[in-house]
């Protein structure tokens, strides 16, 4: 299987090579086929910092006779943090059982704005699996559970909050109210896809453009006041997702026989 390339500009020449060689080095010392290495932290969700990590994100097959064996074997491979490259991925069957369920992290990663590198027909099979996985609940719990947590943590009730959290509480509320407008699909990892999905109040999305300009020209955007009509809007989602997520139908699970058989087609052609 043919493996591209993908150039990303938001991602400098030379990291760039740091990553491929350290893909590169986790092949060879592993044993082991990269099916696809994406970007999972801020700078593919769209808003970086000048000093933010490449959190590096990737799945991974191993030989058939890997698998062929009585012992437990480790599942992920995960790289020591060396300065700002942060790389660690799953193994293929780890990685199935995830989507069948399915893992709203990797149904991101499969919809991840900067790819490193991909096997483009194993990756593409994976994804089009994914859009068959009946993900609107386990999303929602997923996005609700992050909003809950950032907002309760670092914004509510205090009079001055870091700003860069609202980053964190704001990208969850962004995608429970994706949801409810695109329910079909899985959520978006770039902020950009989520916002033009989501129609926001004209003063939300004031200060939302404002916090983004600052953050991308900054290391740390410091502490201010809250921003009431931010906050109002993600205690809006978060209520709205509270009260509609006991209807929502849980994850069937269809796609359990196409994930064995193309499980079993990725490890015979590793």
């Amino acid at each position: 299987m043919a493996t591209t390339q993908f150039l990303t500009p938001e991602i400098p020449d030379a990291v760039r090579r740091l990553i491929d060689n350290g893909l590169d080095e986790i092949e060879r010392e592993n044993d082991v086929r990269i099916l696809f290495a994406v970007e999972s932290g801020s700078r593919a969700w769209g808003f970086p910092s000048p000093d933010s990590d490449f959190d590096v994100r990737f799945v991974y097959v191993h030989k058939p006779e890997w698998y062929l064996s009585i012992d437990q074997r480790r599942d992920v491979i995960e790289i020591p943090i060396d300065g700002d490259l942060d790389i660690g991925g799953w193994d293929l069957k780890k990685a199935l059982q995830l989507l069948v369920k399915p893992n709203p992290v990797l149904l991101e990663w499969l919809r991840s704005p900067i790819v490193y590198r991909a096997d483009t027909d194993a990756m593409g099979k994976i994804a089009a699996l994914g859009e068959k996985a009946g993900h609107l609940r386990p999303s929602t719990h997923h996005y609700l559970s992050l909003a809950t947590s950032q907002h309760s943590r670092f914004i509510a009730g205090r009079d001055a909050v870091p700003l860069k959290k609202y980053f964190y509480a704001l990208r969850p509320a962004l995608a429970l109210a994706w949801m409810r407008a695109n329910p079909a699909s899985p959520v978006p990892m770039s902020l950009a896809e989520l916002l033009a999905g989501v129609r926001l109040p004209s003063e939300v999305g004031a200060f939302v453009e404002d916090l983004l300009a600052r953050k991308v020209r900054t290391r740390e955007l410091g502490a201010g006041p809250r921003i009431p009509a931010l906050d109002d809007w993600i205690e809006g989602e978060i209520r709205v997702a509270e009260a509609s997520i006991g209807d929502l139908k849980p994850a069937d699970q269809s796609i359990l026989a196409p994930a064995n058989d193309l499980f079993r087609q990725l490890v015979a052609s590793a």
